[in-house]
């Protein structure tokens, strides 16, 4: 069966932000509501992928960033999440970068602000995820079909009117809408999310409230450890 997806991203006039550089790599921030990639329908053609290859809305130190016509993305961000991502430059720097991910060494650290309060400080969310073939794109906890998926959290901070709380994640797996799925399951969605939300939470914020505020990983030339943070602006 033939999947449809009739999703079509409305224009983002927020900036691609280019935070380093060197000949291997960018770390840049992307802003919600930009895909990381360009959708098969024309009218998904903006994305951080087509802006970074066109140098098109991107912003560096020293203002007006050029076009990196090699640029790869080692893994993406949903459409509704802004953060942290990593580039590569090359074609060694692509291999090396995917590999770290596939090997799970690199470590991402996300905020996300959850409708209610979370009763525990801290803990692991372990709920296997399957695809809901049913209703696409959602995925669905599932114990028997679903695959291993594991998140740690923290609460930041407890917030009233309405009662919120601010939480770091740090996702243990890679699966599909992960930290979306697993603060539902909870019973504590992510605020402004359109896909896993409960009576009330997709209307308390005019964006999904979830941000990378992290990465961790190896340099793909040096072999030095590296840290690329930018700062939730929840």
């Amino acid at each position: 069966m033939d999947i449809i997806d009739n999703f079509i991203a409305p224009p983002c006039k927020d900036l691609v932000h280019v935070l380093y550089q060197d000949e291997a790599i960018l770390l840049i921030n992307k802003p919600s509501g930009l895909l990381s990639l360009s959708g098969k329908n024309p009218l998904n053609r903006d994305s951080v992928h087509f802006r970074l290859v066109h140098g098109q809305l991107l912003h560096g130190p020293l203002g007006v960033s050029p076009a990196f016509a090699d640029a790869k993305l080692p893994h993406r961000l949903d459409f509704g999440t802004s953060g942290m991502m990593l580039v590569a430059l090359t074609p060694h720097a692509t291999a090396q970068l995917n590999k770290q991910f596939q090997d799970g060494f690199v470590q991402k650290h996300y905020t996300a602000m959850l409708e209610g309060w979370v009763s525990a400080d801290e803990g692991l969310i372990t709920a296997p995820i399957a695809k809901d073939k049913s209703q696409f794109p959602l995925v669905k906890i599932c114990h028997s079909c679903g695959k291993a998926a594991s998140s740690q959290f923290k609460v930041l901070e407890r917030l009233s009117e309405p009662k919120r709380s601010l939480v770091q994640f740090t996702p243990l797996s890679g699966r599909t809408h992960q930290l979306r799925i697993h603060s539902l399951s909870i019973g504590h969605p992510i605020l402004g999310c359109d896909l896993y939300h409960s009576a009330t939470s997709q209307q308390l914020a005019k964006r999904l409230l979830l941000h990378a505020s992290d990465i961790y990983f190896t340099h793909p030339l040096t072999g030095e450890p590296c840290h690329g943070h930018f700062a939730s602006p929840f």
